[in-house]
């Protein structure tokens, strides 16, 4: 994934608001990525512009050197808010993608009773989401985005509607899911608010300024794997970040 040059302007009555500013930036293969920055610094409209639902003002975002709307089917998203339809079951929602590829039922299920089992809702197929936790559902949405095959997935503060232990322990399942090799997706970016959860998950954390958002840092965080919050170097390295930040 290449970010080159991006700007992005808005007209609001009458005004002309630039949220991204001249961003560049890369993604490789087999790299997890954060993007980090204050409220309203542009991540979230950055995301849109990576999943083919919004354009730049200006600048290109590209995948493999082509343009991200040719590669659409090998990108999924993650969202914050779940996003499941409240009148199928897990299966239903799951399924829903590949149903509109036109791939044939047993197909569909095989793929779908594969994430399942990886999220850890075996045995919750035909339960509706009232029916959920915070973090079921979050792992509903988890299954759905990889049930597409993603060679990129997206993330959208995935993590922030859930309490503190789920969200740990959904943190330590995406990152054994992106590690797994029968899992398709080589790349991961999210969006996150939290400079400890960037820490924890990323590879490199892309840090944005204030409105405009402009790239003021890009930070290869090579502390080993698994990492520990508790650790003087994880702190060391939040503490690098925030002062980009602020």
């Amino acid at each position: 994934m290449q970010i080159k040059n991006v700007s992005k302007v808005y007209a609001d009555e009458g005004r002309v608001v630039r949220v991204l500013d001249d961003v560049s930036f890369d993604v490789h293969e087999d790299e997890f990525v954060c993007l980090v920055g204050p409220s309203g610094c542009g991540k979230s409209t950055l995301l849109k512009m990576i999943l083919n639902l919004d354009t730049p003002t200006s600048g290109d975002v590209l995948y493999r050197s082509r343009p991200v709307s040719e590669y659409s089917e090998r990108i999924s998203i993650v969202f914050q808010s779940f996003a499941l339809l409240p009148w199928l079951t897990v299966s239903q929602n799951v399924e829903l993608g590949l149903e509109a590829r036109g791939l044939r039922r047993s197909e569909r299920l095989a793929v779908v009773n594969k994430y399942l089992d990886k999220v850890g809702l075996d045995g919750f197929e035909e339960a509706y989401p009232r029916e959920l936790s915070g973090g079921m559902k979050q792992r509903v949405g988890i299954a759905r985005a990889l049930a597409m095959g993603p060679e990129l997935l997206c993330m959208d503060e995935p993590f922030s509607a859930l309490d503190a232990l789920t969200a740990q322990n959904l943190r330590e399942e995406v990152l054994d899911l992106w590690e797994d090799e029968s899992v398709p997706v080589s790349s991961v970016i999210m969006v996150t608010h939290s400079i400890d959860e960037a820490v924890f998950m990323a590879d490199r954390v892309i840090v944005l300024s204030a409105r405009p958002g402009r790239v003021v840092g890009d930070v290869k965080i090579d502390l080993p794997r698994p990492r520990n919050m508790k650790e003087e170097a994880f702190h060391e390295m939040t503490d690098r970040i925030y002062s980009l930040i602020v």
